[in-house]
């Protein structure tokens, strides 16, 4: 098969990959519809998360919140709560307060324009081009993981996926090949590509609708492609946290709104020093962190989860409240909460994982 020239052959590239598109798209729920908002949270949705754990998330949210209106007028804690377990909820708070600039200061009307929709909070330069082109076909074009994986491979690059200074490079090839007409289509059809042929691990390339245009295929060079630059091994960070009995109710701690978990409700916790035991540090952890005396300290099992930067392993306790008045350094909120209700509260994925090996 003799491979064609990209730059000469690209209206029958951008036929090829859209009669591809058109016949093998998956079915999912914010396909073909041409609401913004719809298409606004799927995007949001679909950063640095698998569609298959996005779909149910999706329809969730949609049924809870299912236009502008209704997302800006909710209280954020509801919000978190729909999206709780999905993670990244930076992308909720950004949500939600990119919903209230639009109803209070663009008269409820998602922009079209490009720099207007680009500075609301959240708002990337993938995700501006992802609605824009999808929902008003707008020119441009989207650069996700998908998308730049699929022309690593098609012009054979060099520069690093996952390095910020490639981002120009990327956007570039991405440009020179979006179909102008079907800006959303096209976009679309490329990020499917990558999802479904031209994988990360195993690409299937001799069913791939433009193998003929690409370097890599005709060079038997796949596994070699994407480029990546090497990054540090993950720091694992050991903690502890614990679950304060105050007769039939404990005691819940909010993260702040602007970092991690932002928002989220947690039991205390933190982390440990060096050589310190977990009983030991669980003490002042709750010392620290909420200022009150506790009493027959209980081991109740080990949690381990993964952030994008770093590891954690959790040692869970139980205890008792003796006395003090709860004086908060780092949390911006605390309650002492039925233990009937927690559930009912927005909580990290790390805390549902000892809930469910250490029910309440």
């Amino acid at each position: 098969m003799n491979k064609k020239n990209l730059s000469e052959s690209k209206d029958e590239f951008q036929e090829s990959l859209l009669k591809w598109f058109e016949e093998h798209q998956r079915k999912l729920p914010w396909r073909g519809v041409q609401d913004p908002y719809l298409i606004w949270v799927s995007e949001v949705m679909l950063q640095q998360t698998q569609v298959i754990k996005v779909i149910d998330y999706y329809q969730k949210f949609i049924e809870r919140f299912p236009n502008v209106q209704q997302l800006a007028a909710a209280p954020l804690q509801d919000v978190l709560k729909v999206w709780e377990g999905l993670g990244y909820y930076a992308r909720a708070r950004n949500l939600h307060k990119a919903a209230v600039t639009v109803i209070t200061e663009l008269d409820g009307e998602i922009p079209k324009e490009y720099d207007t929709f680009r500075k609301l909070s959240g708002v990337g330069d993938y995700s501006a081009a992802a609605v824009l082109s999808i929902a008003f076909d707008q020119p441009y074009a989207a650069v996700d993981g998908n998308i730049k994986r699929v022309l690593s491979r098609l012009y054979q690059l060099e520069a690093p996926v996952n390095d910020a200074s490639s981002t120009k490079v990327f956007q570039q090839h991405a440009d020179e090949l979006l179909d102008r007409q079907r800006p959303g289509l096209f976009n679309q059809a490329m990020m499917e590509l990558g999802a479904t042929i031209c994988r990360p691990q195993s690409p299937t390339c001799l069913v791939c609708p433009v193998k003929t245009y690409c370097e890599v295929f005709h060079k038997s060079s796949q596994s070699e492609y994407p480029k990546r630059r090497t990054t540090k091994a993950i720091p694992e960070h050991q903690m502890v946290a614990a679950v304060i009995y105050r007769e039939s109710k404990v005691l819940l701690i909010q993260r702040p709104l602007d970092g991690l978990l932002g928002g989220l409700w947690e039991f205390p916790n933190g982390r440990l020093t060096e050589d310190e035991t977990s009983e030991k540090g669980c003490f002042r952890i709750i010392n620290e962190t909420v200022n009150v005396s506790i009493s027959n300290l209980q081991y109740l099992t080990r949690v381990k989860h993964a952030f994008t930067h770093y590891k954690i392993v959790v040692d869970v306790f139980q205890c008792d409240y003796v006395s003090g008045e709860v004086v908060l350094d780092g949390p911006i909120d605390a309650k002492w909460v039925d233990v009937t209700e927690v559930s009912g509260y927005p909580l990290p994925r790390a805390t549902h994982k000892f809930l469910e090996q250490s029910p309440l």
